[in-house]
């Protein structure tokens, strides 16, 4: 008995308390997972300026998730049903929407070497709202047009898409270069946004089919174009000291020298060698999605899903994608590019056999209905679709060099344009060489067959792709030549460090090829050599005095402002010696005199 009463408590209850508190606990913690999210956008806006995290979600969001769904469920309609167009023929017009894509480093020179009174930024939204809205409106307000002018409309939509694209990247680029520890986080917020509006777009756009007619339904796009007007006009953009300090000098010595730049860029092999890879990774996946859907809309030979049911195939695809873009960000985001891309292209290759099973209707031999099945596939495709792409765009952003950073990016994303446009003509022209029309089906298993092949021999080419992640510099840092105004002299560059604890160390180091720059992962901004102090203290002296405009130094104060950082040092390569030397804090304010009295002579 004593024993028994010994092991008593032992037996206890759990009492109503410590129900209690598990519960508690339990709350507590779905309520931390749902507050993630929105603690992830405080962090964002926090290190970044609040309007450019509102306008990723405006352009990202509204203007290419959800106009761009919208435009491609719309438009497949409008081009089958009002035109009456043969599949072939509509895949070729779908190729012609990517000219604006493909001319993105022309919209991207237009922002990086003539801005519009000091601004680089906010006036191209603008001239992209404008057109996107008055093209959407003319193709429906006019009513059935002949097919080339409604091409016409088409693609200014898609060229107001194109260019309000290519502003916000100009900034993804700047800020991914500028605290690259976020590069793939603002990566992840971009294919969030785009996700999430996809769905919306895709759950929406049959309804606005069904109800509206297709070419009703266009009038949607008038929407999202209205609100990049409004971007344009309150994004945060602040003016140009290109502007201010070479107002005089002519536009064409900018344009001339971002050429030069992005030419000797092109030329490393660490930057042509994974570009070639994207183009080829896009090429090869020949796009036969016009017969794929002819297919499974027409009444006899295919499922003949709805135009609602057809909304809600890719409105899952796109929250499909959102997954996609969690598991990157989660899991994916610290490997390689190389063993990224590796994995995912070879998991996108055997998710096309999937639409091999669906086209022979193998799925009813196993008892899987239509519906599901096709749901089912599109979710997987789209999740292994977008951990493919979000490394490819990541990489795009470690290849651009600083100053030509939106020209650059917009030239990355124009190669990837090519190889779209050049995945959607060979489609059309596979679709046409095996005799697939708007009534004939027969030969549309081998064009998915001929599809799969090509997408498991791009897995040859997965060798192009660096082994290295965001993190590791790619992009000599000596693009630019040694005369051009924002270089600092002897090309020697700045590393901002944030030391956790309220001090900036300040780091120089001159250009060499050996330099390690992957021991400093956490700085927060990179500027031009002493340009990042100045910026430092002209920061200060604006949040003295915020209706201060016109900055004059007095070298002085300014030496007194640097003597304030609790460390500061510089490291130069000496070539003579094949080492870093160490230099004191004298020799970087005689670099800052120095630096300071060329912009006073207009950068001579």
């Amino acid at each position: 008995m004593e024993t028994l009463e010994t092991e008593k408590p032992l037996l206890k209850p759990v009492s109503d308390h410590s129900v209690d508190m598990t519960r508690h606990r339990g709350r507590n913690g779905v309520v931390s997972i749902l507050l993630q999210p929105f603690q992830w956008l405080q962090m964002l806006s926090s290190k970044l300026n609040p309007s450019f995290v509102v306008g990723v979600v405006l352009v990202y969001g509204l203007n290419q998730g959800f106009s761009g769904s919208v435009f491609k469920v719309v438009t497949d309609y409008y081009w089958k049903d009002v035109q009456q167009v043969e599949p072939s023929v509509v895949q070729l017009y779908m190729g012609l929407y990517y000219i604006p894509w493909v001319m993105r480093p022309v919209w991207g020179l237009f922002t990086d070497v003539f801005p519009i009174r000091g601004y680089k930024r906010k006036p191209y939204f603008v001239v992209a709202g404008v057109l996107g809205l008055v093209s959407a409106v003319a193709v429906v307000v006019f009513g059935k047009l002949p097919a080339a002018l409604a091409l016409s409309c088409l693609l200014g939509v898609s060229a107001a898409m194109a260019i309000a694209e290519v502003v916000i990247d100009a900034c993804i680029a700047t800020n991914s270069i500028s605290i690259r520890s976020l590069a793939p986080d603002i990566q992840s917020l971009c294919m969030v946004c785009s996700s999430a509006g996809a769905l919306v777009g895709y759950a929406t756009s049959g309804v606005f089919v069904h109800w509206l007619g297709p070419q009703g339904a266009l009038g949607v796009l008038a929407l999202p174009p209205a609100t990049i007007i409004i971007l344009g006009i309150f994004i945060y953009e602040k003016r140009s000291s290109t502007f201010l300090i070479q107002k005089n000098k002519k536009d064409a010595d900018g344009l001339g020298v971002a050429v030069k730049g992005m030419y000797k860029t092109i030329k490393y092999p660490q930057v042509w060698k994974p570009s070639l890879y994207m183009f080829i990774s896009l090429a090869l996946n020949i796009s036969t999605h016009e017969g794929y859907f002819y297919w499974y809309t027409d009444p006899k030979a295919g499922p003949a899903f709805s135009q609602e049911f057809v909304g809600i195939i890719y409105a899952i695809g796109a929250l499909a994608s959102m997954f996609g873009v969690l598991i990157y960000h989660k899991k994916l985001k610290s490997y390689s590019f190389r063993n990224t891309l590796f994995f995912a292209q070879l998991l996108y290759a055997l998710s096309g056999t999937l639409d091999l099973v669906f086209i022979k209707r193998w799925n009813i031999l196993l008892g899987i209905p239509d519906s599901f099945f096709v749901v089912t596939e599109e979710s997987f495709s789209r999740i292994i679709s977008k951990i493919r792409w979000i490394p490819m765009v990541v990489l795009s952003t470690r290849l651009c060099p600083l100053g030509i950073e939106g020209t650059f990016f917009a030239f990355l994303m124009c190669i990837d344009s090519f190889g779209q446009l050049a995945s959607k003509w060979s489609g059309g022209f596979v679709l046409h060489a095996f005799g697939v029309s708007r009534h004939e089906f027969g030969n549309l298993w081998l064009v998915i067959l001929l599809r799969n092949v090509l997408r498991f021999a791009t897995l040859c080419f997965v060798f192009l792709v660096p082994d290295s992640d965001h993190l590791d510099d790619l992009v000599p840092s000596d693009v630019f030549p040694k005369n051009q105004p924002d270089d600092a002299d002897d090309d020697i560059k700045l590393l901002l460090l944030n030391n956790h604890n309220g001090r900036h160390t300040i780091i120089l180091l001159q250009n060499s090829p050996s330099r390690a720059t992957r021991t400093f992962m956490d700085y927060d901004s990179i500027g031009q050599a002493m340009d990042g102090i100045c910026g430092l203290y002209e920061r200060k002296l604006k949040e003295i005095n915020p209706s201060l405009r016109n900055l004059s130094y007095d070298i002085a104060d300014l030496y007194n402002f640097m003597d304030g950082f609790a460390d500061m040092s510089a490291l130069v390569y000496e070539h003579s010696m094949h080492a870093y030397l160490p230099y004191d804090r004298q020799w970087i304010k005689q670099k800052a005199f120095s630096h300071l009295k060329r912009l006073a002579n207009g950068g001579k």
